[in-house]
Order: structure tokens, then sequence, then C-alpha cells
């Protein structure tokens, strides 16, 4: 699994948008600007999350974006799945069923299984709260 450019921003501008969690919206602009990173390349990033229910969107003068839930309730596991899709090891365990016509013979099988699942489990257990506060 190699987390692309875009799976890092999307954390990031949850991260932001955790440490400016005011009940304000917040313009992409200016975490653009906080974060060094692309108005333009973040307009898809926060499109997704805004999709997904992760954001709250307001449109117009005042609007902007900001986290639909408390930062304790947003998972990094949960964040990078959206934006990157399943965090497999291995092509055959993207998708819940293993349709590999030789997973019942395979012997590294079980040990991309529990990589898989270890990764996940290493993931959705840390919160956006636990990045706020070094506690990884």
């Amino acid at each position: 699994m190699l987390v692309s450019t875009k799976g890092r921003y999307a954390l990031k501008v949850m991260i932001d948008l955790a440490q400016h969690n005011d009940g304000e919206y917040v313009v992409l602009m200016d975490i653009a600007r906080r974060q060094d990173i692309s108005e333009k390349y973040l307009e898809g990033i926060i499109s997704q999350l805004s999709r997904s229910g992760m954001l709250d969107a307001q449109r117009g003068r005042g609007g902007g974006y900001r986290l639909s839930r408390n930062p304790e309730e947003y998972t990094v596991g949960e964040i990078i799945r959206q934006t990157e899709g399943p965090l497999a090891p291995v092509a055959c365990l993207k998708n819940d069923d293993n349709d590999c016509p030789r997973a019942a013979d395979c012997l590294t099988l079980p040990l991309w299984e529990e990589l898989d699942r270890r990764m996940n489990d290493y993931l959705d257990g840390i919160t956006l709260s636990d990045l706020l506060v070094g506690n990884v």
C-alpha cells in the first residue's frame, strides 16, 4: 500500500479543520495557504470529503468547510480509505470477496490477510484528536 498525495493531503485538510474547529466555516483558500497546497488541487479533495458526509459545506459569503463530526469521531483509516479506496496490500484483498481462483491453494494469502488486518486496525485506531495532541 502506498498512500498517494491525495490521501496525505486529505488527512492534512482534516487536521487543519480539526485545529480550527470552532463551529465556523473555514475558507478553502486559508487551508491551502496554511498547508502550502494548491487551492485547485484541494478543491477535488474537499469535494470528495464533502460528498461523503465527512465535511459540511456552505456556499457564498461566510461559507467554507467544517467538520461534520467531532475530531475524535474520525479515524485516519476512514479518511485515507475515503480518498484512496481500500488499503489492501495485494490486489486479491481489495474487495470483500476474494474471487481469486487460486485462493484456496495460496500459501501466502494468510500473510497478506493478516497484514491487511493489522494495517486497517492500526489506522482505524488513530483519530484526528490523537494526531492533534501527538498521541500516536
